[in-house]
C-alpha cells in the first residue's frame, strides 16, 4: 500500500504514462471501483479525503498539485466565485487530452531543469490550473475577459524587467508584479500587445543578443550561450534554429562570408 498522505486542503491530478489494470484505490476510507488505468488518461483525488492506492504494478506519473491558495489565485484573476471541490468521482480515470497535452510539454524540462525556463514552466501549470478549476471546479468569470493589451507604460515596463533578466532566470510574477497586474491578467495582456508570450518574447531577444555576440570572433559558440542566458550551446542552438531557421554555426558563417 502507499504510504499515508497527511490530510491537506489540496488536489493531486494525475497525468499517468504507463498502463495499470486493476487499479485499486481508496479514499475517504472507501474502496473505489477497480479499473483499468490507461496511458494519458488522468486522476484526481482530495488530499482532505486521505487517498490511498496498492501500488502492486510498475508505475510512472506526472502528478500536479493543487493547493487550495492556486485555485482561490486562479478564480480572483477570473474575477470568479471560490471554488470549493472539484466534481470528480473517487478512483474513475478520465481522458483528458488538454492536461495530457500540457504534461507532456513538461517532460522535457523535467528531463533537462538546468536548461528549463521559469516563464515557460508557469505558463503550463498556470495553464493546467485554469483547465481543472473549469472543467472540475466549475469556474465561470462572473464578467467577460477584459480585451485590452498593456497601457503603453506597462509594456515598457514589461520589456524593461524581461530585458534586464536576458542572463538570469526570471519569474511570471515578478514581471506582472512590475505592472500592477495579476499573473493571469499580464499574460493575456502582454500576448494581446505584443503577440506572443512573455516567455516567447524572452527567447527571441536572446537569440537577438547572441547575433550582436557572434560579430566578436574572439566568442566561441559556448561562451554565446552563457553571455546570452542560454544554459550551454545546444540549449542556444535549439532556440535560434526554432526562430532564425538556420543553426548558430550557420549564420556565424555566412556573416564571416
Amino acid at each position: 500500500m502507499s504510504g499515508s498522505i497527511p490530510l491537506e486542503d489540496a488536489f493531486l491530478v494525475g497525468l499517468h504514462f504507463r498502463d495499470v489494470p486493476n487499479r485499486e484505490y481508496w479514499e475517504g476510507g472507501r474502496r473505489a471501483s477497480v479499473c483499468d488505468l490507461r496511458a494519458g488518461e488522468i486522476s484526481l483525488c482530495d488530499l482532505k479525503r486521505g487517498p490511498s492506492a496498492l501500488l502492486d504494478k510498475p508505475y510512472h506519473t506526472l502528478i500536479f498539485y493543487l493547493p487550495r491558495a492556486a485555485l482561490d489565485t486562479i478564480a480572483d484573476d477570473a474575477n470568479a466565485p471560490l471554488i470549493r471541490d472539484l466534481s470528480y468521482e473517487p478512483g474513475v480515470v478520465v481522458n483528458d487530452v488538454t492536461i495530457s497535452s500540457l504534461g507532456n510539454l513538461l517532460l522535457p524540462a523535467l528531463s533537462y531543469p538546468d536548461q528549463a525556463n521559469p516563464l515557460f514552466v508557469e505558463h503550463v501549470l498556470l495553464a493546467v490550473g485554469v483547465h481543472v478549476a473549469q472543467t472540475y471546479g466549475g469556474m465561470r468569470p462572473m464578467s467577460r475577459p477584459v480585451r485590452g493589451g498593456l497601457a503603453p507604460w506597462q509594456e515598457r515596463r514589461a520589456r524593461e524587467t524581461l530585458r534586464a533578466s536576458i542572463k538570469r532566470s526570471v519569474t511570471l510574477k515578478e514581471v506582472a508584479q512590475e505592472c500592477g497586474l495579476s499573473v493571469g491578467y499580464f499574460s493575456h495582456a502582454f500576448r494581446r500587445t505584443l503577440g506572443v508570450s512573455p516567455h516567447k518574447w524572452l527567447i527571441e531577444q536572446r537569440v537577438v543578443l547572441s547575433k550582436e555576440k557572434m560579430r566578436d570572433d574572439r566568442l566561441s559558440l559556448s561562451d554565446v550561450a552563457m553571455e546570452c542566458g542560454f544554459s550551454d550551446q545546444s540549449h542556444l542552438t535549439r532556440a535560434f534554429r526554432q526562430t532564425v531557421g538556420v543553426s548558430p554555426g550557420v549564420w556565424r558563417r555566412a556573416l564571416q562570408r
